[in-house]
């Protein structure tokens, strides 16, 4: 079997499109495409169903698919092994975190890590809390952050930070101009809102709730840079995430509103498997992350 051919299989069958396995691999989707279907003729069966948006696993491409992850997951622990005896000097880390997580903290600790170890190749993989359990689960990932703790026996969560839900509104609003407001007052101004199912909508939903309070939605949108705008474009107010907003603290497009008697704090989770063993490369990576939590809650 060409373990090159396999290798694009294996990265089509993850991202779900040829095009996406290109990016992952680094490689034009014309060079991919003719490697699979060669690797296809070869094999002697199709591996995948064709779709309009996509690709499926045949009954075959899923059998394959089972075996490529197992045999790719040993290189890759092999490789990282060999890592370890060279002291960080090489191997690979793969983190996967959910959106706020990724997007809004790691980027500084993913600079800081390369700076000290800069031969450690470092992939981020965003998803939802349930898709970092299950990256992590099948071996895709080294070690999760999520917002919400995992559920199962297969796992460990530990608490490594608290992030705090704030109410913004755009600079200039009537609100931003006082030095505090009630929970009442704040829910009588139009709010963006985040879409069904979201933690954050859930969390702040609930604080809101126990003081017998409904928020009266204008907008509801699927992600915090999108709510974001909407605030500073003056659509509404929000509550998000702390660590979301530094950015637009900074060049004044939002304030955060003080709100009396009104804090949301959530905990962040680490997510490990259960009875594995925690190379020097997550040890490492944890440590930043813990100095990173630590500043953020001086700050």
């Amino acid at each position: 079997m060409n373990f090159g051919h396999l290798a694009v299989f294996h990265a089509v069958a993850i991202e779900g499109s040829v095009s996406k396995g290109a990016e992952r691999l680094l490689v034009s989707q014309p060079a991919i495409s003719k490697q699979l279907k060669d690797f296809e003729r070869k094999m002697g069966t199709p591996l995948f169903d064709r779709l309009p948006r996509g690709m499926r696993l045949t009954e075959a491409g899923a059998l394959l698919a089972r075996y490529a992850q197992r045999l790719f997951a040993i290189a890759d622990e092999a490789e990282r092994m060999m890592g370890e005896l060279r002291g960080l000097r090489h191997g690979r880390l793969s983190v996967g975190a959910s959106t706020t997580i990724g997007v809004y903290l790691l980027p500084e600790i993913f600079v800081r890590f390369r700076q000290v170890y800069p031969g450690v190749e470092l992939n981020l993989e965003i998803a939802n809390s349930e898709g970092v359990q299950d990256r992590l689960r099948r071996g895709v990932i080294d070690i999760g952050l999520t917002e919400i703790p995992a559920e199962g026996e297969d796992f460990n969560s530990t608490v490594f930070m608290e992030d705090e839900l704030v109410a913004v509104a755009p600079v200039g609003h009537a609100l931003a101009q006082r030095r505090s407001v009630t929970p009442e007052a704040l829910c009588r101004e139009p709010f963006v809102v985040r879409e069904t199912g979201s933690a954050t909508k859930s969390l702040a939903e609930r604080a809101l709730a126990e003081r017998g309070l409904t928020v009266r939605p204008t907008m509801s949108l699927g992600n915090t840079e999108a709510i974001k705008r909407a605030v500073a474009s003056g659509v509404g107010v929000a509550i998000i995430s702390h660590l979301a907003i530094g950015l637009e603290l900074r060049a004044k497009r939002l304030v955060k509103v003080r709100v009396s008697n009104l804090r949301i704090r959530r905990p962040l989770y680490r997510i490990s498997l259960r009875g594995s063993n925690e190379r020097r490369a997550v040890q490492a990576f944890i440590q930043m992350v813990d100095e990173a939590a630590h500043h953020q809650g001086s700050a």
